[in-house]
């Protein structure tokens, strides 16, 4: 759901020239559906060529390495195997001019000595210090793991225990404020919570900002550990009341709630924020026709990339391990593309896609999702649910999602269950035109004020 937007944000590029002294610093900025993301190339000269590494201030990462470089006749050429990233640019006018592609994505980047400032979006929502609450910074372990995950409580000032829910944020890796397209949704909702009497804990995901681990290694079951582990630190606690210890996730943390509260009796209520309700692979290809319909893709070829996606999905339903998926995703893709060439979008290399496409479906997490079915755990689920979703989600279809879980639950005994469906709220909350994920950058409000006091009012009842 995110994870093309996290895999922009891991490596870029490196640039050369000819007969110029190119070493230092080089500024460039991406588009991102809306939101700016500022780059910053330093280069260094080595007998062998030049050596570079990328900063991306925006998202607080810094020195990440350059894995090769190759400039020619004023041309850059930049590869970065392993995430399928290549710039190329050409050095005219004392900068560089040129595209950023990774998999279906191709964005113009040129690169300057000029540094770039950044760029302030209007965010009404997001709250100030200081807070009318306590606010503290806390580590938790996941023995199981054996990582340490970085998270912040906050409590209401009164003294005694207090409710607290957890945050749990959706997929990709996330930090603490579940930060994206320049919206800090958990921040939003930790601020408007904890301001009506209920805590909040909001932490970062394993491998993430000052969290341990290693994100790309986990699965959504995975994941689930860390949540299990953020109640059991709450515990430890004098000042929360243990028995009124909450969950609520966001879109893939939607998920990870009910895989926790099936086989954990601390868990007081879950609330579902566009959580899912059907397998893997059926919400992806539902999901990706849906988000090509809104950017106006044609329905002859909204049909090839949906193919597409249902032939790769049953290979991973009935692999017999990563390799042969590898092999058996290849051989297909090279048949497929070659009787279909319009799949690949234009501008990308085809055996670059190919290896993308190989890369992403066949990874720990793409695999256990595609292949996991929610029901399972939500027919196990005891403790009171809301689920909440916006009908304008192209990512988490509203209506399907949320009469599956409501089946879920009701086929596993659970009487005590509310769903809502807001007619003008996309998958992120916002009130939206059309809900594509190209809005949500351009979109001021964070969170709908609508929402947040339907989930409010609530958690109040189940925790007076």
């Amino acid at each position: 759901m995110k994870k093309l937007l996290w895999v922009l944000f891991l490596g870029l590029f490196c640039s050369l020239t000819n007969g110029q002294d190119i070493t230092g610093a080089w500024n460039g900025a991406l588009d991102i559906q809306g939101t700016q993301l500022r780059l910053v190339l330093h280069l260094s000269k080595t007998d062998a060529g030049y050596t570079g590494t990328l900063d991306s201030p925006d998202q607080q990462a810094f020195g990440i390495p350059i894995d090769s470089t190759a400039f020619a006749n004023n041309r850059l050429h930049f590869k970065l195997a392993q995430l399928g990233i290549t710039y190329e640019g050409t050095f005219a006018e004392k900068q560089f001019t040129g595209t950023f592609t990774q998999g279906g994505m191709a964005l113009p980047l040129s690169l300057s000595r000029e540094e770039i400032a950044k760029k302030e979006l209007r965010r009404p929502q997001e709250p100030k210090a200081p807070f009318p609450y306590h606010t503290e910074d806390v580590t938790f372990k996941n023995t199981e793991a054996e990582i340490s995950l970085a998270a912040t409580l906050t409590l209401p000032k009164a003294e005694g225990v207090h409710p607290v829910v957890i945050l749990i944020s959706g997929s990709g890796p996330q930090d603490r404020n579940e930060e994206l397209m320049g919206h800090k949704p958990f921040l939003v909702l930790a601020d408007h919570l904890t301001r009506k009497g209920i805590g909040v804990l909001r932490y970062d995901d394993r491998g993430t900002a000052k969290s341990t681990g290693d994100f790309s290694a986990a699965t959504t079951a995975d994941l689930a550990t860390d949540a299990a582990s953020a109640i059991a630190y709450l515990k430890t606690r004098k000042d929360v009341d243990p028995t009124k210890i909450g969950l609520m996730g966001h879109s893939e943390g939607g998920v990870i709630a009910p895989m926790v509260a099936a086989n954990n009796n601390d868990v007081s209520y879950i609330v579902l924020l566009a959580g899912t309700g059907i397998r893997g692979d059926k919400l992806l290809i539902l999901q990706g026709d849906l988000i090509q319909q809104a950017s106006g893709i044609s329905e002859k070829e909204r049909s090839l990339h949906t193919g597409t996606r249902a032939a790769i999905f049953d290979k991973v339903l009935h692999a017999k391990n990563t390799e042969t998926l590898k092999a058996e995703i290849t051989t297909y893709l090279e048949d497929r593309l070659e009787k279909h060439p319009i799949i690949v979008p234009e501008g990308v290399d085809k055996a670059q896609f190919i290896q993308v496409n190989v890369t992403q479906f066949s990874s720990p997490w793409m695999q256990h999702f595609i292949k996991y079915d929610p029901a399972l755990h939500l027919e196990k689920v005891g403790c009171p649910v809301l689920a909440l979703n916006g009908e304008k989600d192209l990512q988490v279809p509203a209506k399907l999602n949320l009469e599956a879980i409501a089946a879920a639950l009701a086929k596993g005994g659970n009487t005590a269950v509310t769903t809502v469906a807001f007619p003008k709220l996309n998958h992120l909350f916002q009130e939206a035109e059309t809900g594509s994920p190209s809005e949500y950058a351009s979109i001021e409000q964070t969170f709908a004020p609508e929402a947040l006091a339907v989930l409010t009012d609530w958690i109040l009842t189940q925790v007076q």
